[in-house]
């Protein structure tokens, strides 16, 4: 008789109830869990559908949850930084033409953009050093007033108001000024400054205890304060003031008075308005300088201003020299005005002081921040003579031709002020304005008798002593051949 198999033990009551417990715990432990998860996500707007495995677990599902939790945190936290820093973005403005110093401009000379004693504009507003000038600020807008017969500053406060939205988006950069200082700010500034010119011209204007205008030193330096480009005001600010404040006088006239208040700053340099040139496209007192000066130029240049040339650069004063290029000094109406024919370069001269650096960075910081469609007639002269001075020598060989009249005294640190001012300058993709005299300069030296000269003057004719020996060896040759001649002639002679 076959066996047959064998069925599993049954299980007692008691045990069986015991298993039935711990399954029912876990599931229940599991539905909790599940549960859990679930709402933590929804609560991160990210649902993930658990995964339970074989043995009621979801673990799984429950790190899931956390990690896509904390990343969505993290995330939040980031998006909100980055988008409270755009907001604070200030709009970009076409009319934005007050710009900060770039950096690798200034620290070749950081004084020679702060300013010493008056402050206009914000980049500078509230310096310690700056504020004695606040004072008389407050006196010249107070004689203004008296002057005009009124009590108030009301209505010149109302038209800032108006026009503060338009000034605030000619700098660049934010501003730490709210708005009734800024409104503060461009009312004794603008006042003082056309106040400051009038009583330059109209000397009924002035005070007898006008401190200003007592002593000489100070306005000099209020020049130069005025032409640095960190510390502009708008000129429609300067208008506005100036109309609501005119004078009974032809000699009334804000861009006449400017410039002749500022005529001293750059010596022996005429200062003429593009008479073609709208008043209400002046952006402030340094661009009025600046096409004030280039003006003259800039007619020259005209026809040629959007022909690019290439160029490449040019020898040194001292090795022009020796090629056979000599320096000329002209009188014209633009020291910009440069010229070589028939190997002579002509150049007007330079009056070089203690003054002159300033207003010369500054003028080159603000053809620097200009779009590169303009024209940078500073910025391509100071490259021209940077080339031409390499050295002490240099300078001395441009003195002596008169070019450079060196009031500082020392030719060395004449070199060392124009290389500096020339370090760092870009030159923009716009003609080089210098561009086809230094081609020219440049195939004079290349030419073969031009180059033996140069090694010449240079290797034999460099001190008295290489001249006393170049001649000496000289009349030795000549004696020779005169010798080996009579020699011959004997010779041949019965």
């Amino acid at each position: 008789m076959g066996q047959t198999p064998s069925s599993p033990p049954a299980s007692s009551p008691s045990a069986s109830a015991s298993a039935s417990a711990s399954t029912a715990a876990v599931n229940s432990t599991s539905q909790a869990l599940i549960s859990a998860s679930i709402s933590h996500v929804e609560e991160d707007e990210e649902p993930i559908e658990p995964s339970i495995d074989r043995n009621g677990g979801s673990h799984r599902s429950i790190h899931r949850g956390r990690h896509l939790h904390m990343s969505k945190k993290i995330s939040d936290h980031v998006s909100l930084y980055i988008d409270e820093k755009l907001s604070q973005l200030s709009p970009t403005s076409t009319e934005c033409c007050i710009f900060r110093v770039p950096d690798r401009l200034r620290r070749e000379n950081e004084k020679a953009y702060e300013p010493e004693i008056l402050a206009i504009g914000p980049y500078h507003h509230g310096k310690d050093n700056l504020k004695q000038m606040e004072e008389n600020k407050l006196w010249y807008l107070k004689k203004l007033v008296k002057r005009r017969n009124e009590t108030s500053v009301d209505r010149y406060v109302r038209a800032m108001r108006e026009l503060e939205e338009r000034a605030r988006k000619s700098y660049a950069g934010s501003i730490n000024l709210n708005t009734d200082e800024f409104v503060q700010m461009m009312l004794l500034d603008g006042c003082f400054i056309i106040e400051l010119f009038r009583k330059s011209e109209m000397r009924g204007l002035r005070d007898v205890d006008d401190p200003i205008y007592q002593l000489c030193l100070v306005r000099n330096v209020l020049r130069r304060d005025l032409l640095l480009f960190e510390n502009q005001l708008p000129f429609f600010i300067l208008v506005e003031l100036f109309n609501m404040t005119k004078v009974e006088s032809p000699q009334d006239d804000i861009v006449r008075l400017s410039l002749n208040f500022l005529r001293h700053v750059l010596p022996y340099q005429k200062l003429d308005f593009p008479n073609a040139k709208p008043i209400h496209e002046i952006k402030h007192i340094l661009n009025l300088v600046h096409d004030g000066w280039c003006s003259s130029f800039a007619e020259t240049r005209r026809s040629v201003e959007n022909v690019i040339v290439p160029w490449t650069f040019m020898d040194s004063a001292t090795e022009l020299q020796e090629a056979g290029v000599e320096f000329k000094m002209v009188n014209r109406s633009s020291i910009f005005d440069i010229n070589f024919t028939n190997g002579v370069v002509e150049i007007p001269q330079l009056r070089v002081t203690d003054t002159i650096e300033s207003p010369l960075r500054n003028l080159v910081a603000y053809e620097q921040c200009l779009p590169d469609a303009y024209p940078k007639y500073v910025c391509d002269y100071i490259a021209f003579m940077d080339w031409l001075i390499n050295s002490s020598q240099d300078v001395e060989i441009l003195r002596r031709s008169g070019i450079i009249q060196n009031w500082i005294g020392d030719d060395e640190v004449v070199n060392t002020m124009l290389n500096k001012i020339d370090r760092n300058i870009m030159l923009s993709a716009t003609p080089f304005n210098y561009s086809e005299i230094s081609n020219k300069l440049n195939k004079h030296c290349k030419r073969r008798l031009n180059v033996w000269m140069a090694n010449l003057r240079r290797n034999y004719l460099n001190s008295p002593w290489s001249l006393l020996s170049f001649l000496a060896a000289v009349l030795l040759l000549v004696l020779t051949i005169l010798q080996t001649v009579f020699s011959i002639l004997s010779y041949v002679s019965p």
